[in-house]
């Protein structure tokens, strides 16, 4: 094949694999998509590190191109200027994949790779989370929480779902190419009728039903720092949540509050008052700032009734909350940031300088309730999510700004990762955002309510508890780690084997 169509075909593989995500859903797209590059990694000249990197460039720059919108709209930067940021991104993680394909291609036979392939992908896609504080956003387990694929994910988790799709993928691009037909269609069948099975399955018990209610304030974000907007911010968040009092728990996003902690103190304690009378509580985002150390914490703080309905407990610096453990790179860090802050806008924005919470923390006990909690991009590692889901844990809250990715399919992928948090932990996921998209999702991933994007208002909803631990919150990813060193290991010696004959 030309080369420079072969180039556009792998462009064009991995942008495709954008419609297996939300919003489109389009799940199955992602198996031919991935048969045509591991099929140009077959059939093409170079030593797979190519290969892997226009797959990948493709499938980035067409699946996180909301980028551009947050660096473009608020981080005051000229279009040429962030779209070259984009793409340095996009050709950052490219890497990932083309890291995957070369390793695949230099050590392994082709007749080997499904047993390999999957094996690297599922390390090069770890690295691809942990490095420079990690982003695995579209990671290829995600588009199958509406597929049959899914009942894996509480026995797997989504990574072990993404190792699976590479078995699928690999094994049946190469016996495709010799025409095995058969053990192609048995293998696929197999997979999805075991998935199918497993989906049928309830691996947590129906434990109490707690009426909640999320408020969307819809603050536009050129809004949400200015000083002057403060009280009409706060005033907003204290109507909208007057019909709400007879819920046994009301969430507000990210930051609701944006005065600091300390000098919202007032107004805290009087929604304290106002909700311990109503006999409910209120969890908020709000930055706390220590003015002799000079660190600031992106927090989420409890409201009104104590555990034992003994009224009122709030106090400024209790021991009831959570601060945000996993960091987004330059949205609330600046890596060496004495360096990039001058450089330009985006490198300044407010807020972009918070300290660490712990990687676990107690959960936050809100009226009785007791929540998992994860803000915003923390939704995205299932290993923190995990270690902070305990057998008493009712449900996982999770809060987000997501008006940094205006009207883009931004919003819908950060949903769409709570969704499958939700099925791997068995535990129900309630989602406030500033904007949208806030939702409800029950222990099985499934929207049980949503609120529109872009639009101000309120939601409640009647939420089932649960209790249980799925086998995957058990073992994490344990049992598939050591299937693929079996299988790689196998892979390792059958390649010697044919070398030494």
């Amino acid at each position: 094949m030309n080369p420079l169509l072969s180039a556009a075909l792998l462009l064009l593989s991995g942008a495709s694999l954008t419609f297996a995500f939300a919003p489109f859903n389009a799940w199955p797209v992602i198996f031919p998509a991935l048969a045509v590059a591991i099929i140009q990694l077959y059939k093409r000249s170079d030593k797979g590190f190519l290969t892997g990197w226009l797959f990948g460039l493709g499938w980035f720059g067409a699946g996180i191109s909301w980028v551009h919108v947050s660096i473009a709209d608020f981080g005051g930067m000229p279009l040429i200027a962030s779209v070259g940021i984009m793409v340095l991104l996009c050709a950052y993680l490219a890497l990932y994949p083309a890291l995957a394909f070369w390793i695949t291609k230099r050590i392994f036979t082709p007749a080997l790779w499904p047993l390999s392939l999957p094996a690297i992908w599922f390390v090069t896609e770890w690295l691809r989370s942990w490095m420079l504080s990690g982003f695995p956003w579209l990671s290829l387990g995600y588009s199958q929480i509406d597929s049959p694929l899914a009942g894996w994910m509480p026995v797997i988790g989504e990574t072990g779902v993404s190792a699976l799709i590479m078995i699928l993928c690999s094994a049946g691009a190469i016996w495709l190419l010799r025409r095995q037909y058969l053990p192609v269609a048995l293998l696929f069948a197999v997979t999805f009728v075991s998935g199918y099975l497993l989906r049928q399955h309830n691996w947590v018990t129906p434990h109490e039903q707690k009426s909640v209610a999320m408020v969307q304030g819809n603050i536009k974000q050129s809004l949400r720092w200015m000083p002057e907007q403060d009280r009409p911010t706060m005033e907003k968040y204290r109507k909208l949540t007057q019909p709400l009092w007879n819920n046994d728990l009301i969430i507000w996003p990210e930051a609701a509050v944006p005065k600091l902690e300390y000098l919202a103190n007032n107004y805290l304690s009087n929604m304290d008052d106002v909700a311990a009378r109503h006999s409910t509580a209120i969890i908020t985002g709000i930055v706390n700032y220590n003015f002799e150390t000079e660190e600031a914490w992106n927090n989420l703080i409890v409201l009104g009734e104590k555990e034992d309905g003994s009224g009122a407990h709030y106090r400024y610096l209790n021991a009831n909350r959570y601060a945000k453990h996993h960091l987004l790179p330059v949205g609330e860090f600046v890596p060496f940031e004495d360096f990039l802050r001058p450089l330009a806008p985006l490198f300044d924005l407010p807020m972009s300088s918070f300290a660490r919470g712990d990687f676990v923390q107690p959960n936050l006990i809100a009226n009785g309730i007791h929540l998992a909690p994860a803000i915003c991009f923390e939704i995205a590692f299932p290993h923190q999510v995990a270690a902070n889901i305990q057998r008493d844990t009712d449900m996982i809250i999770t809060v987000s700004n997501d008006a940094w990715f205006g009207d883009s399919h931004g919003p819908a992928q950060h949903l769409e990762m709570a969704r499958v948090r939700a099925l791997e932990f068995g535990r129900p996921v309630v989602r406030a955002t500033n904007n949208g998209i806030t939702a409800f999702i029950d222990e099985r991933g499934t929207l049980t309510g949503v609120l529109p994007q872009f639009e101000e208002g309120t939601i409640s909803k009647t939420v089932t508890t649960t209790r249980g631990i799925t086998p995957y919150r058990y073992l994490g990813e344990i049992p598939v780690a050591l299937l693929l060193a079996i299988s790689i290991g196998a892979a390792w010696l059958m390649q010697r084997k044919r070398r030494q004959q």
